[in-house]
């Protein structure tokens, strides 16, 4: 993506105007040099401290960014997945753990390689045949 925005998230980093930490958050045009509208960026802070209470307080902060933007379908990243600090199916889980029942999003397009695209549809299978069961 930082290719495609012409340096423009390298730039920002090595200026300090971007610095990563938990919380913040930077907002990009897309247009017209990618064909999403917005770009958000999330802070996940040092790699060392990244874990499942980070994921959930940057995907928190995300889930309340694109309802106040009303954003209702994204293409998404999700924290600790680049590095694979969590595996594809923990991230989902607390992915959907957060989200709960929330109606304020329509779908969500999960960027991950295609072995980890197969594992989490398998696993959604499985939980999708141990509700029927139960």
């Amino acid at each position: 993506m930082d290719w495609r925005l012409a340096g423009a998230l390298s730039r920002l980093a090595r200026t300090g105007f971007l610095g990563g930490e938990v919380g913040e958050v930077l907002f990009l045009p897309g247009r017209p040099r990618l064909c999403f509208e917005k770009v958000l960026v999330f802070g996940l802070g040092n790699r060392s401290g990244f874990g499942e209470s980070t994921f959930r307080s940057v995907v928190s902060h995300l889930l309340r960014a694109l309802a106040g933007l009303r954003v209702r379908r994204a293409v998404v990243e999700l924290p600790g997945r680049v590095d694979g600090v969590l595996e594809a199916e923990r991230a989902c889980e607390l992915l959907l753990e957060c989200v709960g029942d929330s109606e304020d999003h329509d779908a969500w397009w999960l960027i991950e390689p295609p072995e980890a695209q197969r594992r989490i549809a398998e696993r959604a299978q499985d939980e999708r045949r141990r509700s029927r069961k139960g």
